[in-house]
């Protein structure tokens, strides 16, 4: 688990609740660097002035920007410390309001906001208040010199702080609305087709990167000396230009799959009766992944 990336306090009306953020969610691609083909070195970067084409030191780097004149304006450690940017370990609490009255294209990054030293009962007690109160906290914090907007929100046990864009940051579409308009008997169907892949609940866990899965075999594979067997891969479908045509065919596939796709409900169906098997595995074979992650380079560089 990764460590807390800020530290500080919620201020709950005139309660102030020590807490820890740690980040929620974590890439799980494999990080895949350059590497010269002939002998398996590193490939690595400078940094050099395009100017002079010389390399530059750190300690000779700073922050900068370009005008709208053209000019390029510096900025050094002294400026920025002049700026009135918030170093309070403060989360502020602005309001509460329903969760749905946020629109989900501000969230941003999500954190656990656990509780600190002594802070188990009014913790709790903010929490379960927004339980009871069936809102989430709408608040004000500063992380790594950035001030955001965020909501806090119970999830389970713990509470969860979403930071979000500010409204200026959020891009229109370059196409509002092309002038179509749907047909009636096209909307019937096209209704008809949502219902019968309708589900009840989303369980995330039932799905798979099934890229990321084929990336790690691969390497995997090639670390041992092994080559995968390429998979077939499936024929374009034929183009369909009558929607309703489009729209009838999708329904009576949907419904021949139990409210999805066929091919899809067969796939999950395999999926799901190799869980049990598959579980047991899991463990063993990401350490086996991070290994190989490691590896590969210097056994490319023995082969070379």
């Amino acid at each position: 688990m990764p460590g807390s990336v800020w530290d500080g306090v919620i201020a709950f009306g005139l309660v102030s609740i020590p807490i820890r953020l740690r980040a929620a969610t974590g890439s799980h691609d494999l990080s895949l660097h350059q590497y010269h083909v002939s002998d398996g070195g590193r490939i690595r970067y400078e940094k050099v002035c395009e100017l002079d084409g010389e390399a530059v030191e750190p300690d000779d780097i700073v922050k900068g920007t370009e005008s709208d004149d053209g000019d390029i304006v510096l900025l050094d450690d002294d400026d920025f410390a002049d700026l009135p940017v918030s170093t309070s370990r403060t989360i502020e609490v602005i309001g509460f309001i329903p969760a749905e009255k946020i629109d989900p294209i501000f969230y941003e990054r999500s954190y656990y906001a656990e509780p600190g030293k002594a802070a188990a009962r009014p913790y709790a007690l903010l929490r379960e208040s927004l339980v009871d109160a069936g809102r989430i906290a709408v608040v004000r914090v500063t992380l790594r010199r950035r001030e955001s907007l965020a909501a806090l929100l119970p999830r389970d046990d713990v509470l969860v702080l979403h930071t979000m864009v500010w409204p200026d940051e959020i891009r229109e579409p370059e196409d509002a609305g092309l002038g179509g308009e749907a047909k009636a008997a096209e909307l019937k169907m096209a209704t008809a087709l949502i219902d019968s892949m309708a589900m009840d609940e989303f369980h995330p866990e039932d799905y798979t990167d099934d890229y990321q899965e084929a990336l790690y075999d691969l390497i995997e594979a090639k670390s041992h000396g092994r080559t995968l067997k390429a998979k077939a891969k499936a024929e374009p479908k034929a183009k369909v230009i009558d929607l309703m045509e489009a729209l009838a065919k999708s329904v009576d596939q949907a419904k021949s799959g139990s409210g999805r796709p066929a091919k899809q409900a067969a796939k999950q169906t395999a999926k799901q009766a190799a869980k049990k098997t598959t579980a047991k595995k899991t463990a063993k074979k990401s350490a086996a992944r991070k290994k190989t992650a490691k590896k590969a380079p210097a056994a490319k560089r023995k082969s070379a």
